[in-house]
């Protein structure tokens, strides 16, 4: 049975653009090189081809991966969110309550995870401190740092 994979619009779109490089852009160019390296002879003493076919074999390795994670993979429908408790998609301003410092973050599918741009994953310490509770609850989370403790302050989508 496949694993079905929960992804944001946005996640599964970018998804299939790497896909969409990696077939018309990376594979054309690792062939070139293939047939450049085989034309320079003996194959069997030759490193370039051997390293071009081993780089060929990770390509289409990664393409069928991301063909899979395509094909069991599914969109959230956030209109269809309850906003009054902390879930996957839900936007959350949390209070540090040890430091007084205020962070938001939006709980995402783990492969769309971006701590940059604020975006966690749920299945990080965090996020699954966090789940489930409204908007004023309290939640001890254990971090790598210790036990720290936080309030939340806002929910939203």
């Amino acid at each position: 049975m496949t694993k079905v994979n929960y992804y944001t619009k946005e996640g599964l779109q970018n998804l299939k653009d790497e896909l969409e490089q990696l077939i018309r852009v990376e594979r054309p160019a690792i062939s070139k090189q293939i047939a450049e390296a085989r034309d320079k002879g003996d194959l069997s003493e030759n490193a370039e081809y051997a390293a071009a076919k081993d780089t060929q074999g990770l390509l289409e390795l990664k393409i069928a991966k991301l063909h899979e994670l395509i094909r069991s993979a599914r969109i959230f429908d956030e209109s269809k969110l309850d906003t009054s408790k902390v879930l996957l998609l839900s936007t959350i301003k949390i209070k540090n309550l040890k430091n007084g410092i205020e962070m938001t973050y939006t709980l995402v599918p783990e492969q769309e995870a971006d701590f940059k741009s604020g975006k966690i994953s749920v299945t990080s310490p965090i996020a699954r401190g966090l789940l489930g509770k409204q908007v004023g609850e309290t939640a001890e989370i254990k971090v790598p740092a210790g036990i720290i403790t936080f309030k939340i302050i806002e929910i939203t989508r």
